[in-house]
């Protein structure tokens, strides 16, 4: 504040010195300079004329009659002169007055203007934080008080619920999460957020009700970035590092590839790998990122994700056989849905192939998406996952899908049972899985019949 007051200051003043300055300073002396001008003027014209003369130009008579023009000439110019210059301005406000009224006039007018018609308590950032502040609070109060009177208002609850959150108001939006009722249970995001409130009022522990409402939010929505990520955290939190692997594994192949959000998320697949025995899979370097600047931002929009890809291609192409480099690439395509460019990718990751589960489902979910089928290679490089990893969950999972398409309704089943049992008991790929088994056993039933 002191600052733009300054500023202030310091500009009303240069604008009043200017001005006084136009006023008080002393007219320039071009009177004078134009009397010694005429005054040459004159000389050179009368020499002009006696030379003249003197070759017989002239007559002594014109000579004379030209002169007295002349000399009549200057003196009727010095005495315009004369009388212009010596004329004096007349009445109250001579120059120095104008300029004394401005010099106290201008800045009074200024701060009189400023304090009638604007807002000096703009400039403090304090007042003005304090002002929104209380602004929100008066909102939220009337809120709730709206609320209590038309308690049957569930979207006003969540609002509220949330609003608490973030004021820091925990208690309170518990309260109003759980007068939202069932439309909590059937909106992820809400079950979600509901969770992350529960898990942070129990010392950032989502043992429990909230890792209980994380697995619903899955259900409902089994791609759930937030979702993915807090399942992840919650198995770590109970040492099942195997399946917070895998919740991380999905979330990371939907985040853009080389941003701070998937460096750290690999980060902490690797941690987890670790702890859970899969070094081995955890040095596959065909799954790591490369490292991100500290400065590198935060935002990634659209354009930027696909410079950095770009960038990645150019690399390869300069640097042909790095393998692990064309499975990341592969992987970014993917998730871009460039699936023909992530197809030609994952064909140059070339030994990899023989010995990465992950990436040989990664290869095979690519062609599928594309060819809007599982039959032929993508079946082909499943299998062949299989007999790397025989417990590979997404590899079974997907091996009973290809079974179901062809109408080997046993086999999927055989399949996907052998996927539930290389799952943890909390998983949220269950529900799904069992439901897909008796639909593949419904289907067998109906194919058996005569």
């Amino acid at each position: 504040m002191n600052l733009f007051i300054a500023l202030a200051a310091l500009l009303t003043l240069l604008v009043v010195a200017w001005l006084v300055y136009a006023l008080v300073r002393k007219a320039p002396g071009n009177g004078v300079s134009s009397e010694k001008l005429n005054a040459s003027i004159h000389r050179d014209q009368l020499q002009a004329l006696e030379l003249d003369l003197a070759r017989g130009a002239i007559s002594p008579q014109d000579f004379e009659t030209t002169r007295d023009e002349l000399q009549l000439r200057l003196l009727d110019d010095t005495e315009s002169f004369i009388a212009t210059s010596t004329q004096s301005p007349t009445g109250f406000w001579t120059s120095k007055r104008t300029a004394g009224a401005i010099a106290f006039s201008v800045p009074a007018l200024a701060l009189g203007l400023y304090l009638q018609l604007g807002s000096p308590a703009a400039i403090d950032p304090m007042a003005q934080t304090s002002a929104d502040e209380q602004q929100i609070r008066q909102m939220i109060d009337k809120l709730a008080a709206k609320l209590q009177a038309n308690p049957n208002d569930p979207k006003g609850w969540v609002m509220l619920a949330r609003s608490y959150k973030v004021m820091g108001r925990f208690d309170e939006a518990q309260q109003a999460y759980e007068k939202a009722g069932d439309m909590v249970k059937a909106d992820p995001d809400l079950l979600v957020d509901y969770a992350e409130l529960l898990g942070i009022q129990a010392g950032n522990k989502l043992e429990g009700k909230p890792q209980q409402m994380i697995q619903d939010a899955l259900r409902l929505n089994p791609e759930h970035g937030m979702g993915l990520m807090m399942a992840g955290v919650a198995s770590y939190q109970v040492a099942d590092f195997k399946m917070a692997v895998s919740h991380w594994e999905k979330l990371l192949s939907k985040i853009p590839p080389d941003s701070p959000d998937a460096q750290q998320l690999q980060a902490n697949i690797d941690d987890a790998r670790a702890k859970a025995g899969m070094a081995g899979m955890a040095g596959n370097e065909s799954t790591k990122l490369p490292p991100v600047p500290e400065s590198a931002a935060t935002g990634m929009t659209p354009e930027k994700i696909n410079q950095m890809v770009d960038r990645l291609a150019a690399r390869l192409k300069d640097n042909p056989d790095d393998l692990p480099g064309w499975a990341r690439l592969a992987r970014a395509y993917k998730v871009q849905n460039r699936l023909n460019e992530a197809i030609r990718a994952y064909e140059k990751t070339g030994k990899l192939l023989e010995t990465d589960p992950d990436l040989l489902t990664q290869y095979a979910d690519t062609l599928a998406s594309r060819d809007n089928s599982l039959q032929g290679k993508p079946s082909e490089l499943v299998q062949k996952a299989l007999r790397i990893a025989p417990k590979h969950p997404m590899a079974l999972m997907m091996a009973g899908q290809a079974a179901y398409q062809a109408g080997q309704f046993a086999k999927a089943i055989g399949h996907w049972e052998t996927a539930l049992t290389s799952l943890p008991a909390n998983s949220p790929d269950i529900a799904p899985i069992k439901a897909e088994i008796e639909d593949a056993k419904r289907q067998m039933s109906a194919s058996a019949k005569p």
